[in-house]
């Protein structure tokens, strides 16, 4: 087949309209507190056949290009993590990206077998490939709803994990490998690829900001590229060895991304533009492989059920049973049990059946993608009220504080912008009153369009820039006597402040 100069400029014209749009729908989606893969997705069907009637059946090039966009949402993920938050609730995030995995797949497949009929490779194919959760649709929800870092840390632990299991399940099912070795082979595999995964991570990432810090490229611009290579060496390599890639990309990306390198914040911003870019790619596709004449009462029936025994019985368990090896609340538990949303992983998964040509492969297709999108909108909208009934919303988390950084690489500095907001008690603190730590210092207060420089006496007031300059090795000590400021005021030193890690 072959590809034309005007084939190029059509595409090139649909392409950059859809992605205008979509980029714009983020707006639309975070006031409506819905993650914004299902308006991509409704994107990709109006597109699709029934609506411009653009074809797309090519389950292999599907499955390929899923796993491409996987493999650039997997590095974001990874890059903009902090170590420090989610190192609290590692164990618990390993717990359900393993345990919780395996408990979920179990209940979904004999759920599904034995009260909605589907045929035993069915069953655990629908099973496996809704086990996982989905980082963006979870995040892009909880960005509005104040959590305390023990909730965000398990989430993000686990979505950040919980991919790479669940893919060589789904491949070793939908290839037959799993019925001809059995299970115990089966999970000799999956320890051994997950293992490998690790171990290359940990050696691309280490091995990696090693060369980073060494290498003087001619542009900033050239920085980013290279680390986003090297997390993509990590995935294919991986591949090459014959273990986890989504385990090796993601590890490598939180090494890479927790490492003094230079321009750490241009290439985080660049790493959530290509994730930004990889997502709307990624779910307009899905949306263009639906067949909605394809979508029946009986789908719709065995949808709501499938997602009724998933979201009401196999993710709490799981959230139970991986819950011994980090006991937390039961509130706790509540809400990592509801904030399980699954996002397109599951819908890229089932590429790989349909690649593979199991047997009613297009019916756990259309099963997955009505699933996703009505158990989407029962639980996005509702986290905020289910955070607030199940007290875990914290009021004090830093919403009435605006932070951004910058790097000052030269002096191995940051550069804090905050803006504070009308909710904030930093309003009428003098800036002497902030005691930020020795060297972190306030460099310029922007106030009504207008800059100064402040002495101690300068007053702050709501809805002013101020720019914080600190050392990098006090950044993180200086962002929390900011915050504490912002919620006690000028006598936040002496108030007894909660710990914010909790």
């Amino acid at each position: 087949m072959s590809f034309d100069v005007h084939q190029l400029d059509t595409f090139l014209l649909l392409g950059s309209a859809v992605t205008l749009l979509a980029v714009l729908a983020v707006r639309v989606s975070s006031r409506a507190g819905l993650p914004s893969l299902l308006i991509y997705l409704l994107m990709g069907v109006l597109l699709g056949e029934s609506g411009l009637g653009i074809g797309f059946e090519d389950a292999e090039l599907a499955h390929a290009l899923g796993f491409a966009a996987l493999v650039l949402i997997l590095a974001e993920g990874g890059l903009t993590t902090n170590w420090r938050e989610i190192k609290p609730s590692m164990r618990i995030g390993v717990s359900l990206a393993s345990i919780g995995v395996a408990v979920s797949v179990g209940v979904v497949a004999l759920g599904s077998h034995y009260l909605l009929g589907l045929s035993w490779e069915t069953a655990i194919l629908l099973g496996a490939v809704t086990s996982a959760t989905d980082a963006a649709a979870v995040f892009s929800v909880l960005r509005t709803v104040p959590l305390p870092r023990r909730l965000t840390g398990s989430l993000e632990a686990e979505s950040g994990l919980n991919d790479a299991p669940t893919v060589v399940l789904v491949v070793l099912v939908s290839t037959g490998v799993a019925a001809e070795e059995g299970v115990w082979r089966m999970i000799l595999e999956i320890l051994f690829e997950l293992t490998g995964g690790v171990l290359l991570g940990l050696a691309v990432g280490f091995g990696g900001a090693w060369v980073m810090r060494r290498a003087a490229l001619p542009s900033s611009g050239l920085y980013p590229i290279a680390v986003i290579c090297l997390t993509v060496l990590a995935y294919a390599g991986g591949a090459a060895l014959h273990v986890s890639g989504f385990a090796a990309v993601y590890v490598a990306a939180l090494v890479l991304g927790n490492s003094e390198l230079p321009h750490r914040g241009v290439t985080r911003s660049f790493s959530e533009g290509i994730a930004w870019l990889a997502q709307i790619g990624l779910f307009v596709m899905l949306g263009l492989l639906l067949s909605p004449g394809r979508i029946s009462l009986e789908t719709v029936g065995l949808a709501v059920a499938a997602g009724m025994i998933l979201t009401f019985v196999a993710r709490p368990l799981s959230v139970l049973a991986s819950s011994v090896v980090q006991p937390m609340p039961w509130r706790d538990l509540g809400f990592l049990s509801w904030a399980g949303l699954r996002g397109a992983v599951p819908i890229v998964f089932t590429t790989i059946p349909l690649s593979e040509g199991v047997g009613d492969a297009e019916q756990l297709f259309d099963i997955v993608f009505v699933m996703v999108v009505i158990y989407t909108l029962l639980t996005g909208p509702t986290l905020p009220l289910v955070a607030r009934v199940l007290k875990v919303a914290r009021r004090s988390e830093p919403r009435d504080l605006e932070l951004e950084a910058a790097p000052l690489d030269r002096v191995a500095a940051d550069l804090l912008q905050i803006t504070i907001s009308p909710a904030s008690l930093m309003h009428g603190v003098e800036v002497g009153e902030l005691r930020l730590p020795p060297g972190a210092s306030v460099s310029l207060i922007i106030r009504e369009g207008e800059a100064k420089v402040p002495e101690r006496r300068s007053v702050l007031r709501h809805g002013d820039e101020v720019l914080v300059v600190t050392p990098r090795k006090l950044r993180e000590r200086t962002e929390e006597r900011l915050r504490q400021v912002s919620r006690g005021g000028r006598l936040a030193q002496w108030l007894d402040e909660p710990d914010v890690r909790d």
